[in-house]
């Protein structure tokens, strides 16, 4: 609906804009506009409106573009020359005011976001523009060190001169690959599953399984600290929802003794297997437990677990001794396994079935790059074929949470390589990672809405493939710059 002074339009473009049907709406259209425009008095130069109108008839008459024989000669004049330049006069002032109001605020609260842009590939030492050395890399996934490993690069090297660079074409028509199969089939046996799936990220992974699985006759029990990308994909089901308390599971079992006295056919509990920003790992073994109980299902989402969390890597599940136990379980490519892109469901081979037929980010999003496929092959090989890289960061953890608690900082305790330094203000956070850099250590702070309001912190990341003297001399550092700060004694 258009408003032009008293005149208001109702003008709808269809797919149909060609037909003898649409031109008779526009000629319809004409006497009105004409009146309308008199009425206002306006035109496009002053009247955003107007500009909004002749946009939806410039839409519908790109391929007739001469005034048919009956139209006033005024309104015709006035749609042409709105339709000439209406793009750059579409209201500019209201989409600009609302976005520069938002980005100020984000501003004040010291929450505004800047992108290091790095020189080199990934790895525990990395060039950073503006930067004259190497800094020391802490707050990446590359849990494992995989990420420029060179048997990972050679095996994409070797996939692109076999598969090609791209597929140009989603699973289903024509960009599914022998490589891609063979991807499915590696990541089905490592975590002990039926089936597997592949997706462009787990983000992805996530946004397609909630609304292909469940109904509105379902519901799906989420842990309240769950990634963005799990409540993204919850948001788009008609399921039932219920928000448990934080690890909690007597709030869990509430919410399984409510669902099921609601009726519920499928009861699905979500959860992060590791929580991102705390480095928590689930109490599985109780939520399994529980799902048992109430005739539920299980899923996790493993991004920070695979390939490193228990004790041959299989993930969180190993760890908490119910592996082969957990019904759904998503994962990504994308950190310890290599860190490039990609993102799995694996689980129940029917769940995997009816994903390849509904899950949206699947159908509709191209394949997975043959380069990818090809170095994630070669990642899954390397850890089955030994668990040094994974004791190694394990070891490397220990040390490194050790001597910060020793320092004086406040982190969350635990035993992932995930080690948040708590600091509580956001801009002193910024702060202190400002200062980090300048001595040579790269790391980030995170604040809300990321997390908390007053639970501002720099999260750290251990890796397999950082030495014992890189940590040290991480830990002096953060070290003499919270001491300069006032935070340590």
């Amino acid at each position: 609906i258009v408003s032009l002074g008293t005149g208001s339009i109702i003008y709808w473009v269809t797919a149909r804009q060609r037909t003898r049907q649409a031109t008779l709406r526009r000629s319809q259209m004409l006497p009105a506009l004409a009146r309308a425009l008199k009425t206002s008095g306006r035109c496009q130069a002053c009247c955003p409106a107007a500009s909004t109108l002749s946009r939806a008839w410039a839409l519908g008459t790109q391929h007739d573009m001469s005034a048919p024989a009956h139209a006033p000669q005024s309104a015709w004049h006035h749609a042409r020359h709105i339709s000439s330049s209406s793009a750059t006069h579409a209201a500019p002032g209201v989409l600009r005011d609302v976005v520069e109001s938002q980005l100020e605020s984000i501003k004040a609260a010291s929450t505004y976001k800047h992108e290091r842009v790095l020189t080199t590939p990934q790895s525990t030492s990395i060039g950073v523009r503006g930067s004259h050395a190497h800094v020391l890399n802490l707050c990446a996934n590359n849990y494992l060190g995989l990420s420029n490993h060179p048997e990972v690069v050679q095996a994409a090297i070797d996939a692109i001169r076999s598969h090609g660079y791209g597929l140009s074409s989603v699973r289903f028509i024509c960009g599914t690959q022998d490589v891609h199969k063979a991807l499915e089939a590696a990541i089905a046996r490592f975590h002990g599953t039926q089936d597997a799936i592949l997706f462009p990220s787990c983000f992805d992974a996530n946004a397609g399984l909630f609304e292909s699985l469940l109904t509105d006759a379902d519901a799906v029990l989420s842990d309240e600290l769950n990634h963005a990308s799990i409540i993204d994909g919850i948001r788009l089901c008609k399921a039932q929802r219920y928000r448990y308390r934080h690890m909690d599971m007597s709030d869990l079992e509430a919410k399984l003794k409510e669902a099921t006295d609601k009726g519920a056919r499928i009861k699905l509990i979500a959860t992060d297997g590791v929580f991102s920003m705390d480095g928590h790992i689930a109490p599985l073994k109780e939520i399994v437990a529980l799902a048992k109980k109430y005739g539920a299902y299980t899923f996790i989402d493993e991004c920070h677990a695979t390939g490193f969390v228990g004790r041959t890597g299989r993930g969180t599940d190993e760890q908490c001794g119910v592996q082969g136990q957990v019904d759904i379980i998503n994962s990504t490519l994308g950190k310890a396994l290599g860190g490039a892109t990609g993102g799995y469901t694996t689980g129940r081979k029917e769940v995997v079935d009816l994903l390849r037929q509904r899950a949206r980010p699947y159908l509709f999003s191209n394949t997975l790059a043959p380069a990818v496929a090809g170095a994630s092959l070669k990642v899954f090989e390397l850890l089955s074929r030994s668990t040094a890289l994974r004791d190694t960061l394990e070891a490397n953890t220990s040390h490194f949470r050790r001597r910060m608690t020793g320092a004086g900082f406040t982190i969350k305790p635990g035993t992932h390589p995930i080690v948040p330094v708590m600091l509580g203000d956001a801009a002193v956070a910024g702060q202190m990672a400002a200062w980090l850099l300048q001595k040579g250590i790269y790391v980030i702070a995170f604040s809300y809405p990321v997390v908390p309001k007053g639970q501002a912190r720099i999260r750290c990341q251990i890796s397999a493939g950082h030495t014992r003297e890189q940590l040290d001399a991480a830990v002096d550092a953060f070290t003499e710059v919270g001491r300069d700060m006032g935070l340590i004694k």
